[in-house]
C-alpha cells in the first residue's frame, strides 16, 4: 500500500510529489497529461523566472526534481476513487491501487470558444489568445484587448483588464445579460460592448480578426471568459462536499471533509495560480505527513 497517492500532474500535484518523496514517504503520481500549465507559452509572473518560462519546461523541470527523490509517476487517468478501510482505493483502468491518503490536484478545464483547434492553438501560442489577465495582464498594457463573454464574470473580466489598457471591449458570446450595477462600472471605465456571436475568427497582421453581426473587428488579444469545469467528480464520488461551482471545500490545511482526502490547486476555492497551487500543495503534503506520522510513526 503507498503513503499517498497524488492525482493530478500539473504545479500542485508536482509540488507536493516533491514534499512528500523528500519526507520519505512512498507515493504514487498519476498524471493524465492535460495541466493547464502546460498551455502557458511563457509565464513572466512566477517569481525567480525573469525572463519567464514556459509551462511544458516548469513542468519538465518539476517533475525531474520529483523523480530524483523518489516519485514514481505513471501517466494514467484514474477513473475512480472510493474510500476505504485503511485508506483508499483508486481505479485506473483494469486494476486498483490502494494508498493510506489521497491529494487530488487535478485543476480545471477552461471553456474554449468555438473556433478551430490549430487556430486557437497558434493564437494561444502568439499572445492573440489568453485565459488568465491576473498572469498576463501586463503583456496587454495599452494594447487593444477584447473580453469573450457576458454576465457578472465576462463584466469583472473586463473592469480587470481595464486597469491595463483603456481598450476594452465586451462581446458577448450571444446578447449581453449584464446587473445594472456593472453596466454602471463598464460605462464609467470606458468598456464598449459588442453582441456576439462571434462567427468567424482569422490571424492578420499580429491580430485576432473576429467576425460579429455588426462586421468585423480586429484585436491585440482576446480573452475568452466563457468559465470552466472543476475536475473534482472523483472526490465528490467519493464523498467530499463541493461547493456550487463544483470546487472542494478544503480548510486551512487543504482537508477535504473527507478524512485523509486532500486538494491543493485550481480544484479547491482560490487564486488560480501557479504559486497558489504551489503553497496549497507544501501545506497538504506536510499536514499529510504530520496525519500519517501520529497513525504510525515515520521512525527509520
Amino acid at each position: 500500500m503507498d503513503d499517498c497517492i497524488i492525482i493530478g500532474g500539473g504545479p500542485a500535484g508536482l509540488t507536493a510529489a516533491i514534499y512528500l518523496s523528500r519526507y520519505h514517504l512512498k507515493i504514487r503520481l498519476f498524471d493524465c497529461g492535460s495541466s493547464r500549465a502546460a498551455l502557458i507559452p511563457c509565464t513572466h509572473n512566477h517569481a525567480g523566472y525573469p525572463e519567464g518560462i514556459s509551462g511544458l519546461d516548469l513542468l519538465a523541470a518539476m517533475r525531474a526534481q520529483a523523480e530524483r527523490y523518489g516519485t514514481v509517476r505513471e501517466v494514467a487517468k484514474v477513473t475512480g476513487l472510493a474510500a476505504a478501510e485503511g485508506g483508499f482505493i483508486a481505479t485506473i483502468g483494469d486494476r486498483t491501487v490502494r494508498a493510506r491518503s489521497v491529494l487530488l490536484a487535478t485543476g480545471v478545464v477552461n471553456h474554449r470558444p468555438a473556433m478551430p483547434d490549430t487556430l486557437h492553438d497558434q493564437a494561444l501560442a502568439q499572445g492573440q489568445i489568453r485565459y488568465c489577465p491576473v498572469c498576463d495582464g501586463y503583456e496587454v498594457t495599452d494594447k487593444r484587448v477584447a473580453i469573450y463573454g457576458t454576465g457578472e464574470h465576462g463584466a469583472r473580466e473586463a473592469l480587470f483588464v481595464r486597469s491595463f489598457t483603456k481598450d476594452v471591449t465586451l462581446i458577448a458570446s450571444e446578447r449581453h445579460d449584464l446587473p445594472p450595477e456593472q453596466l454602471v462600472q463598464l460605462e464609467n471605465a470606458g468598456v464598449a460592448r459588442v453582441e456576439g456571436p462571434i462567427s468567424d475568427w482569422a490571424l492578420a497582421d499580429a491580430q485576432l480578426v473576429v467576425t460579429l453581426p455588426s462586421g468585423r473587428l480586429a484585436f491585440d488579444s482576446l480573452y475568452p471568459a466563457l468559465g470552466s469545469h472543476i475536475r473534482s467528480e472523483l472526490a465528490v464520488a467519493a464523498g467530499a462536499r463541493a461547493d456550487d461551482s463544483g470546487c472542494l471545500e478544503v480548510d486551512d490545511h487543504q482537508r477535504t471533509s473527507l478524512p485523509g482526502l486532500f486538494a491543493a490547486g485550481d480544484v479547491a476555492k482560490g487564486l488560480d495560480q501557479i504559486s497558489h497551487a504551489m503553497g496549497e500543495a507544501g501545506v497538504a503534503a506536510t499536514t499529510i505527513r504530520n496525519m500519517l506520522n501520529a497513525d504510525t510513526p515515520l521512525w527509520r
